[in-house]
């Protein structure tokens, strides 16, 4: 009895802590393979230790996390052709993986070589958003640490602005990282990131939504496959009324040269001026 009521109690966490996701992808058509993996709570004593070596203040709600699972990892795949296709993932780096994100040393690099700190522009040239927040720094001014690897196709950040050397830091968003390394904002929290990555299902590139060049071709179909709801064509690709101009079609415009020889008015024409020729043709005959 007591084996099962841990057994229970064990569903019932993983339950609430995936939002109850695995219910939703299982049911889906064609959808295999849904793997959560279970973690051991993070120790306070670890997450002290993450603070005191960053001088930074995790908050609340990713304490709470941590506390609860030290890290996050959701698989899933999708049939295709008789196959299994791994498509959806869904990764938060636990306390151990959460890194700063810099240019790692190497015994192969060049003493001189360029870090991520040489791509930032100068302060003077630096101009606040008037779109959004300003984007973080490679610098010193921004303290930025990896919470999702994208699978290569991009870093999601914990980041810390406007810091300062020697304080600690309070304050975090979360921000999105290119290949190309341009910054995309996501959330003001990790609770708002967290939701939104459940809600996207884990699919491929669902990041690059934030971009302004958006997911690739392949990516747009997955999500028009699973996440018919939240996935909205490109804003190119929209009227002035919101709508997809997809089987839009004008009768008047694409069968103009057919209803050209079909024209009443040119026979009417025709008639009228063979009746006029014989009228006047018995005029003559009478006179």
């Amino acid at each position: 009895m007591e084996e099962t009521k841990e057994g229970l109690t064990c569903k019932g966490v993983a339950e609430r802590l995936t939002l109850g996701i695995t219910r939703v992808l299982e049911s889906m058509p064609g959808v295999m393979d849904v793997r959560f993996v279970e973690r051991e709570p993070a120790e306070k004593r670890c997450l002290l230790s993450w603070e005191q070596k960053n001088t930074c203040v995790l908050p609340e709600d990713l304490r709470d996390f941590y506390l609860t699972t030290d890290g996050f990892t959701l698989t899933w795949s999708a049939k295709l052709e008789n196959e299994s296709v791994p498509l959806g993932c869904m990764v938060l780096n636990g306390v151990a993986n959460l890194r700063p994100l810099c240019q790692s040393s190497s015994v192969f690099s060049l003493p001189n070589a360029p870090s991520l700190a040489d791509l930032d522009w100068d302060e003077e040239q630096v101009e606040e958003s008037e779109c959004g927040p300003a984007e973080p720094h490679f610098d010193s001014r921004s303290r930025i640490f990896e919470l999702d690897p994208c699978s290569g196709n991009g870093k999601v950040c914990l980041v810390y602005k406007d810091c300062t050397e020697g304080v600690v830091a309070q304050k975090c968003e979360v921000w999105f990282l290119d290949r190309s390394l341009y910054w995309h904002y996501l959330t003001p929290s990790f609770t708002a990131y967290y939701r939104l990555m459940i809600t996207n299902l884990g699919l491929p590139e669902w990041q690059n939504a934030f971009t302004p060049y958006g997911p690739s071709p392949q990516a747009k179909q997955w999500a028009s496959l699973y996440q018919p709801l939240s996935f909205h064509c490109e804003p190119s690709m929209a009227d002035l009324a919101g709508e997809p101009p997809i089987n839009k079609l004008d009768p008047s415009k694409a069968f103009r040269g057919k209803a050209k020889l079909l024209a009443p008015k040119k026979k009417q024409s025709a008639q009228g001026g063979g009746g006029g020729h014989c009228q006047g043709a018995g005029e003559l005959g009478e006179a």
